[in-house]
């Protein structure tokens, strides 16, 4: 008989829902407690407190419905067939339109443009309460209804444009890879990757934001300042109108070898004071100093490798396709598959790169202390904090397995230590 794979995918994927919404809960606790941790009495107002309480609960209810309802879509769809019953009817419509349904690569397209359609109409309800009713209730959102769905559009041109080379690219390489497919399919996601890091920033993200360069002044010479004095290539700075869609700050760097570019969020430089920003950036450059991109880059490329590694032995497995309701064996269906059934081994990895993550985040904490912005970086991080109405309280065990980022209290105890240490 027999190994019933999509049965044990439905029930772990249960089981992970019961286990996530056990954490969801402690969390919900920890957002309900009405005093803040002792680390931040007197750092953080008690107004901004309040409103960062209100703000995590809000968005913690939505979590709890939005949860439910996509444990319940993801089931139906894997119990009752809608992946096979998708599939023939993306054959069904390529005949209805005069086209060869026995072209995979057609067939999958429009398999593909089904999901998407059925993907934005499901999704939608939630992005436009998450926007305009939660974001907006508490002061973040910006945007309007056109520029909201004026994004969406943009977002499904992208798609209609880079997807289907990179589909038909993927079922070339699968059909004619051989016993080198692994390889092939990683070298070809490796080149992607670059490439898709180097058109982004340049003619993507303009699409849906408005970069300028960061006029002269204090800000800039400081930034320069610090850029230089680490050996950085800075060749661009930017600063990008975040504002126009929401009031949250963020700042980060790009670019390969010699040519890196730094972006500021225009909201990051109205809520913090130059030095924080500039200690926001050291932070940001410790990334950079201690290689930690590279490390996480060579990591995923790593996990990717062995992700196809793992699908070659797996892509012809008629009992696997059978067990998912598939009478045939498509490439992309086979990915689709895989994906499910490694799902176990992808919480393992993404709870390991969060470990990691962590500990680069105090290491660049530290490393911008050592260039002497302890106070300024422990200001901005509050600044940020505050802003943001991120959750003051949090439970250990919901942290522990969500957070790539330590929680605040963690960091500003790392700094002060540290400081401890030098005195």
């Amino acid at each position: 008989m027999a190994f019933p794979y999509m049965e044990a995918v439905v029930g772990f994927m249960i089981l992970m829902y019961f286990f996530e919404t056990y954490l969801d809960l402690r969390q919900h606790a920890a957002h309900k407690l009405p005093t803040l941790p002792k680390t931040l009495e007197g750092v953080i107002s008690q107004e901004k407190f309040e409103k960062s309480r209100a703000y995590s609960l809000d968005k913690s209810r939505f979590h709890f419905v939005h949860e439910f309802v996509s444990i319940l879509m993801d089931s139906a769809i894997l119990l009752f067939g809608i992946l096979p019953w998708f599939w023939k009817r993306s054959g069904e419509f390529l005949v209805l339109a005069g086209l060869n349904v026995e072209n995979e690569i057609l067939h999958t397209l429009a398999f593909l443009a089904g999901v998407m359609i059925w993907s934005q109409i499901t999704d939608l309800p939630f992005s436009l309460y998450s926007t305009f009713v939660i974001e907006a209730r508490h002061g973040f959102n910006k945007q309007t209804i056109w520029l909201f769905f004026w994004d969406v559009i943009k977002g499904i041109l992208l798609s209609v444009i880079l997807g289907p080379p990179i589909v038909a690219a993927i079922i070339i390489i699968v059909q004619k890879g051989g016993p080198y497919l692994a390889i092939y399919l990683w070298g070809f996601m490796f080149v992607l990757s670059l490439v898709m890091m180097t058109l982004y920033p340049v003619l993507i993200a303009p699409l849906f934001n408005k970069f300028t360069p960061l006029p002269d002044g204090d800000l800039r010479e400081k930034i320069e300042k610090l850029a230089s004095s680490l050996k950085f290539p800075l060749k661009k700075l930017f600063v990008v109108d975040g504002s126009t869609r929401s009031s949250h700050s963020n700042a980060y760097m790009y670019g390969f070898f010699k040519n890196k570019r730094i972006v500021l969020y225009d909201t990051l430089i109205q809520q913090c004071k130059t030095e924080e920003v500039v200690a926001v950036l050291a932070h940001e450059l410790g990334h950079w100093k201690l290689n930690h991109t590279m490390y996480t880059f060579i990591a995923v490329q790593i996990l990717t490798f062995l992700q196809f590694g793992g699908y070659t032995l797996v892509r012809n497995s008629s009992d696997l396709f059978r067990s998912f309701g598939f009478d045939t064996q498509p490439v992309l269906i086979g990915l689709i598959i895989f994906q499910h059934t490694v799902i176990p081994l992808q919480h393992l990895v993404s709870f390991a790169l969060n470990l990691v993550s962590r500990s680069f985040e105090f290491q660049a904490d530290a490393f911008a202390k050592n260039l002497g912005y302890a106070s300024e970086l422990r200001g901005g991080l509050v600044k940020l904090q505050e802003e943001n109405l991120s959750a003051m309280n949090t439970d250990p065990w919901y942290s522990a397995y969500h957070y790539s980022h330590p929680p605040l209290v963690e960091r500003l105890a790392a700094i002060d230590k540290s400081d401890k240490k030098a005195d």
